[in-house]
């Protein structure tokens, strides 16, 4: 259903779907407000948080085959970037059942072939909503590298780079001298890098969302901080959004509040299986000898990225639920892949992060309308937010003004479930 001149658009959450959206729907001329508890961009939201690469070749899941068959002793190898409070799993587990039933060789392809479509054009896509605005001067075209132990460790990743080569992306294979050509920084026990073109990054990831926020605020949308309590409806279509201030009216509403979204969608009568997949980071500040571009480290699961304040490194994959404050092991191991793999780094201090990774048990996000319900959902990334992010506002501003994208969106059906 279109938009009108009188439609109002409620947005819950500012973060990178959020307000991407919020800028689409502005630009098309419709009236929106975005909510959320915190500001655009803060330390506790999960846009401020990630590695900030445009990674329009991570079209392969985790959820690979032979994962069930790996995961206990993933989970049992303290040099493994894998982490889970135990006293936790009794509430992971039905989650858990449901998200390695997709480890299976038919499942994979099916994510991968759908992930694709949201992701591929990132860069571009991110163009496209910051050119000419002050969030622009955080985009940085950049080769993105997956750096490897040995060519052995390569030859045995070749599942995930025949899906990555599906979706049309070749690396550059750099071995021997060249690979210390093309990156100084890397220590001798890097025998391989897996060079992607074409890919790009954001050289502070909160900023980056401070910045279109400030651009969607320039256009006209109305930003609130309140807490989501409720919905209200007329005839099955909604017709406000409760919130620790006020009621606001609205015509249409874009629930995009990340993992924060299932207990919202179970007021509407969805449920998601969605969980927390908690992420770290350190920013090794004002770092000196480290990447020139993002790399993804195989052996430790992490990218590193220079960003503005220094080398950021995120990754690790912790289950613990919402809750629980950061645990000491997960950091303690990416310190140590990170002085592993840049045995020169300098840097004058540490800061710390932990984040929540939206994961629905199929790895792939929910971006459509529920219904006729007026609601539309636009969360659920996984590990492609910061992503897929612009293009996936765009869908959903299409969806609402009516000048829909040329994609198909049954893959991401909210209601399939």
């Amino acid at each position: 259903m279109n938009a009108s001149a009188s439609a109002h658009v409620v947005v819950i959450g500012a973060g990178v779907v959020g307000v991407s959206t919020a800028i689409w729907l502005r630009r098309a001329g419709v009236k929106v407000t975005v909510v959320d508890r915190v500001e655009p961009g803060s330390s506790s939201s999960t846009s401020y948080g990630n590695a900030g690469v445009l990674a329009a070749c991570s079209v392969a899941p985790v959820t690979a085959p032979g994962l069930v068959r790996k995961s206990p002793k993933m989970l049992l190898d303290p040099d493994f970037p894998l982490f889970l409070r135990w006293s936790y799993l009794p509430k992971l587990m039905p989650w858990l059942l449901k998200y390695l039933s997709h480890a299976n060789d038919k499942d994979t392809r099916r994510i991968a072939d759908s992930l694709a479509p949201i992701i591929y054009d990132s860069p571009s896509q991110h163009e496209a909503l910051a050119k000419g605005t002050d969030a622009e001067k955080w985009l940085v075209n950049a080769d993105y590298s997956f750096a490897y132990p040995s060519k052995e460790a390569f030859d045995a990743d070749a599942y995930t780079w025949m899906l990555r080569r599906h979706a049309g992306f070749e690396p550059d294979v750099l071995q021997g001298d060249n690979i210390r050509d093309f990156e100084p920084a890397l220590s001798d026990r890097i025998g391989l890098l897996a060079v992607m073109h074409d890919h790009g990054y954001v050289r502070d990831p909160g900023l980056y969302i401070a910045a279109l926020a400030e651009e969607a605020k320039k256009l006209g949308a109305i930003f609130h901080q309140a807490e989501v309590k409720d919905f209200s409806f007329v005839d099955g279509h909604i017709c406000g959004v409760i919130t620790s201030r006020e009621t606001l009216d609205c015509t249409r509403v874009v629930l995009a509040t990340g993992v924060w979204s299932g207990d919202l969608a179970k007021k509407l009568g969805l449920a998601v299986p969605l969980e927390s997949e908690r992420g770290y980071h350190i920013v090794f500040q004002a770092a000196e000898d480290g990447p020139r571009t993002p790399m993804m480290i195989t052996s430790g699961k992490f990218v590193a990225t220079p960003m503005k304040a220094g080398l950021r490194c995120a990754g690790v994959v912790e289950f613990g639920g919402l809750d629980a404050p950061a645990s000491k092991a997960p950091l303690e191991l990416l310190r140590k892949k990170v002085r592993q793999t840049f045995p020169k780094l300098s840097f004058e201090k540490e800061e710390s992060w932990l984040g929540h990774r939206p994961a629905p048990s199929d790895s792939l996000p929910l971006i459509g309308e529920i219904g006729a319900s007026g609601v539309f959902a636009g969360f659920g990334h996984h590990h492609i937010g910061l992503t897929a992010g612009p293009k996936t506002g765009r869908i959903l501003a299409g969806l609402i003004s009516g000048n829909r994208q040329n994609i198909d969106l049954s893959a991401y059906d909210p209601q399939r479930f």
